[in-house]
């Protein structure tokens, strides 16, 4: 048995497919499935239930794929305290952002943080929250970056900067005529969010109570409309270019677009403006103080 088996029925367990899971583990398919079939010829036990359309464990292998799990978390805190030993700042530090976050954070704090730590390059990964989370906790990732609320065990999360929404709308729409946005105004509007495991599309809902019940009410939700899955709010952004309704949108992704001011603009709401509150998050048992401190430093200097 080793930890490489052990991570790669881990991976199976999530991904619950083969080819996705050997992608994830950077081998071909077959050097998955010849390693996993090796770990249960030597426990004597079928770990997965194998089927043409998805491969899932078996309640044994649930129990199995748990304990392995705390074994990688803990093979994680041996480098971790290996190395606290080493300079802080001249190994890689891989770092996580939910999809709403990263690609608006990351150009703009990579920059600051090569400065402060030039030795110490970054590991980027883009995901959901709950994806980011399982990696967090199994050592597959140091830090991540998240919205509020967060919480988990053993997991240490701190406020960065508070984010305010806005409203996107085709620079010809009658609400672009107001110089703020009150959320009642969208409860007759075609609004687009992103579709379910988003958390922005939760926080959205949370921080508007008129949408939240627009989108849960069979009878008044026809004014919300979910994006496909695997949509982005680039995706939004286009859709609300041809014509399609209104998005909303953090600050931060609305500072950055290929469209002109002739085509879309944004509006700030009515305050109290909805927002969000980014905050980095990362394992309790991690040594790399030095380098928590730069990704901090760097993150709120590009803020300023």
């Amino acid at each position: 048995m080793t930890l490489t088996e052990l991570r790669y029925i881990v991976t199976l367990a999530q991904e619950q497919h083969f080819g996705r899971a050997a992608d994830r583990c950077y081998v071909s398919q077959p050097t998955l499935s010849i390693a996993v079939k090796k770990l249960e010829d030597e426990l004597g036990v079928a770990l997965f239930e194998r089927t043409k359309s998805r491969v899932q464990p078996t309640p044994l292998g649930e129990q199995i794929v748990a304990q392995a799990n705390l074994v990688l978390e803990q093979t994680a805190a041996i480098k971790d305290l290996a190395d606290a030993g080493k300079d802080q700042l001249s190994s890689p530090l891989s770092v996580g952002a939910i999809f709403t976050i990263g690609p608006y954070l990351l150009p703009k704090f990579i920059p600051h943080l090569q400065q402060l730590a030039s030795k110490m390059p970054l590991y980027v990964e883009e995901g959901y929250t709950h994806n980011l989370r399982k990696k967090l906790r199994n050592g597959e990732l140091d830090v991540i970056i998240v919205a509020l609320p967060f919480v988990e065990p053993d997991v240490v999360t701190q406020a960065l900067y508070e984010e305010p929404f806005v409203v996107l709308m085709p620079k010809d729409h009658p609400l672009a005529a107001k110089e703020a946005i009150d959320p009642l105004d969208l409860n007759s509007e075609q609004l687009l969010l992103l579709g379910e495991g988003h958390c922005f599309r939760d926080q959205v809902l949370t921080t508007c109570p008129s949408l939240q019940q627009g989108a849960e009410s069979s009878a008044n939700s026809s004014n919300v409309r979910t994006a496909a899955e695997g949509s982005s709010l680039e995706t939004l952004r286009h859709m609300v270019a041809s014509g399609l309704g209104l998005t909303i949108l953090p600050a931060s992704a609305a500072e950055s677009s290929l469209y002109s001011s002739e085509v879309l603009v944004t509006r700030p709401f009515t305050e109290p403006s909805p927002s969000r509150t980014v905050a980095l998050a990362w394992r309790a048992s991690f040594p790399r103080h030095k380098a928590i401190d730069a990704l901090r430093s760097a993150i709120k200097a590009c803020r300023q």
